[in-house]
């Protein structure tokens, strides 16, 4: 057992840490997302300042009070990370939703083919967020499950499944062509559908912070939120380089799909071992990684 984890009993101030961060972390989110907006901010500047500033103290979080020491991130995987945040996680989604998005709504507005009446538009937002969240990720869940069973999916989500420790930067690790694939399953149906703003942006507030704690080093404590949310105590065995244990816990946000269909996994008496993939060696760069889904066999070594 690591050090950190030795420490994980810690003091009751560092037990209060662990046991509040996320929800009220996810909260203060929602709260300066909504008072951004009401104070005319766009709802895009509105929904990225939140984020912005959940991720600044989860970081602050990981410093402090950490899950595992050694899995403290070299300068060089930073940049790394950094760069794929910007490309495949900013930059691509945002090329995706003014260029595809545009085009098919074009597209079926012009054919008469644009779908009325399925989205329930006069619901409040939190609601409509909701409905989101659980039906974005039941298509999610089983696109997840897809990228682990079929090998030609698995070499492109293999690049995720590279890291051998998690911290939140590395939440944006994706092969474009996995995140294009995504972007096609969660927000584009919604946005053909015509989801206002206001509940996309919600929508993204809580995507953007549960994914940054899911993958974080911060030690928490969640408690009855495991079956509910896919947070970090229950995503780090999705990264195990155990296939057994790796091949659980797909939800995306929430984690009541892999309740509902036997895939959540958190086991009590044990914690993670080594992350990653069976090939130790397998490459690490932007470059790299950028081809190895190409290269037949390389994630098993």
């Amino acid at each position: 057992m690591s050090q950190s984890m030795g420490e994980e009993t810690g003091g009751f101030a560092a037990r209060f840490v662990a046991a509040l961060s996320y929800p009220a972390i996810m909260v203060l989110g929602f709260v300066l997302y909504g008072v951004a907006t009401s104070a005319g901010v766009s709802v895009t500047l509105a929904s990225y300042g939140a984020v912005l500033v959940c991720a600044a103290l989860i970081t602050v979080h990981e410093i402090a009070l950490p899950y595992r020491r050694e899995w403290k991130p070299e300068r060089g995987e930073l940049g790394t990370d950094a760069v794929f945040m910007v490309l495949v996680q900013i930059a691509l989604p945002l090329l995706l939703a003014i260029t595809v998005v545009v085009a098919i709504a074009d597209y079926l507005d012009a054919t008469g083919m644009y779908v009325h009446g399925i989205w329930p538009h006069d619901w409040p937002v939190i609601v409509q967020v909701i409905v989101m969240l659980l039906v974005a990720d039941f298509f999610r869940y089983w696109l997840h499950r897809a990228f682990h069973r079929f090998i030609p999916m698995w070499r492109f989500h293999a690049v995720h499944h590279s890291p051998k420790r998690l911290y939140w930067l590395n939440v944006g690790r994706f092969h474009p062509i996995e995140k294009a694939i995504q972007y096609a399953v969660d927000a584009l149906p919604f946005a053909l559908l015509g989801v206002s703003p206001e509940v996309l942006a919600a929508y993204f507030v809580f995507f953007a912070i549960n994914g940054i704690f899911q993958h974080s080093n911060c030690r928490v404590s969640l408690g009855p939120l495991n079956y509910i949310v896919a947070g970090p105590e229950l995503h780090r065995w999705h990264h195990s380089v155990l296939q057994k244990e790796s091949d659980n816990n797909f939800g995306n946000n929430l984690i009541v799909w892999d309740l509902l269909f036997g895939t959540r996994f958190l086991p009590r008496e044990r914690e993670v071992g080594p992350l990653g993939l069976t090939n130790r060696d397998y490459p690490t760069g932007f470059s790299a990684q950028m081809a190895t889904p190409f290269r037949r066999g390389i994630e098993n070594g």
